[in-house]
């Protein structure tokens, strides 16, 4: 009798779930992959998009293109609601499915800290969606400064960014270059000399998890692109039209984007005394303690380790190495042998900040500055999933760099919006 092939139910197509499922693509082990998306996002670039440096599409791969060509692999759209691990089952926003094995592979969103004003009027960018819609934003308020009254001119002048890790940091450059090089073309009969990208962080340092080396040239960088740096600063308050520092000191802002931390998606059903600072408290080797066919990893995955006693930074170097390690892990299994406990190998970080302006930090070298920018590009390039969005990339990239323009500047609104 031929034995029933093992049912894997994976929850995320982000780094982690993405390289869980290519692992095991081709083998006995049916995998059903759910995401609230029809595709993978390459995170790392959305704050191109944001700046309309590249198209959406540059950097989003749809899972059924993907994974064409795997017979074992089946994809649902939809919505986790709750985990039923008594029965081995998820619920969705589609049903319920059954599983042998259950991977948790959901990411991080946007952590607001607890304050819904801030939420309901600042934006974030977790999402290609809401890359998109900062760029909108941004360029639809570039619009309205053309026949803007004197009193909200100034409003529409602030772009304000909380939090400089690389997202902000990389942003903040972004915009900077924006001003310098495109917006006085576009808009020749508009004064942007008062155009201010205001970048707070509540730590003394901008990268403040990188190293010193990084730090101090990051905040040199921003500060030569005109980036108005407040460190130890934070925002209290914000009604869509006024942030409210922890200073006492107001700013006028209709654009605020929150890039200040984030916080773990967590599927309820799972016994909260295992999830420790929203995160899934695993063993090494990403199961969910106290569950035996339970796992979880990347960004959602809480591991002790003697290197990491806290945890392992949330990084896509983490996500895609738990899951390559998760994927063979299942496979031995499969076959009687022993299992491999993860071990992380920093290979190190990096954040650009503009033309010509980045820090690398590598375990046995850092660096900053041309090579830096140049050694940025090519490793993002390489990541990237498809020869033909490596080639999109890379011809977009040396146009902006020749021309220092881009033709990707499109509000593009749905009907309720």
């Amino acid at each position: 009798m031929e034995q029933k092939k093992k049912k894997v139910v994976l929850v995320g197509g982000g780094f982690a779930g993405l390289h869980v499922a290519k692992e095991l693509s081709g083998s006995d082990i049916d995998v059903l992959l759910i995401d609230r998306q029809n595709h993978h996002q390459f995170q790392p670039l959305y704050y191109q998009v944001a700046s309309a440096r590249l198209e959406p599409s540059n950097i989003s791969f749809p899972f059924r293109k993907i994974f064409q060509k795997s017979g074992n692999i089946e994809i649902r759209m939809a919505e986790v609601i709750q985990i039923n691990p008594v029965e081995s089952k998820i619920e969705t926003s589609i049903g319920s499915f059954d599983y042998d094995y259950l991977i948790l592979a959901t990411g991080c969103k946007t952590n607001f800290f607890g304050n819904e004003q801030i939420q309901k009027f600042a934006l974030s960018m977790k999402t290609t969606e809401e890359a998109i819609e900062i760029r909108n934003k941004i360029l639809l308020n570039f619009e309205k400064l053309i026949s803007a009254k004197p009193e909200e001119k100034e409003s529409l002048l602030n772009i304000v960014l909380v939090g400089a890790g690389p997202t902000g940091v990389e942003l903040a450059g972004a915009f900077s270059e924006m001003k310098r090089n495109i917006l006085p073309r576009d808009y020749p009969h508009v004064d942007f000399s008062q155009l201010k990208i205001i970048l707070l962080e509540g730590s003394k340092h901008t990268l403040n998890s990188m190293s010193e080396e990084a730090k101090s040239a990051s905040r040199k960088y921003l500060e030569e692109l005109k980036v108005v740096v407040k460190t130890e600063t934070f925002v209290t308050g914000y009604d869509g039209k006024t942030a409210v520092l922890n200073t006492g000191e107001t700013i006028a802002t209709q654009n605020v984007i929150w890039a200040a931390g984030v916080t773990g998606n967590i599927i309820i059903g799972l016994n909260p005394e295992n999830i420790i600072r929203n995160r899934y408290k695993v063993d090494r080797y990403n199961k969910v303690v106290g569950t035996e066919n339970i796992y979880a990893i990347g960004d959602i995955a809480y591991m002790e380790t003697p290197k990491y006693p806290t945890g392992h930074p949330q990084l896509a170097n983490v996500a895609i190495n738990q899951g390559k390690n998760l994927a063979h892990n299942l496979l031995k299994k499969l076959k009687g042998k022993e299992e491999t406990q993860y071990e992380y190998k920093d290979l190190g970080s990096m954040a650009t900040v503009g033309k010509h302006k980045a820090v690398v930090d590598l375990s046995f070298l850092k660096f900053h500055g041309y090579i830096a920018w140049f050694f940025w590009m090519f490793l993002h390039l390489m990541l990237i999933l498809s020869v033909r969005n490596k080639l999109l990339i890379f011809f977009n990239w040396a146009w902006n760099y020749l021309a220092k323009d881009s033709s990707l500047r499109l509000i593009l609104k749905t009907k309720k919006e």
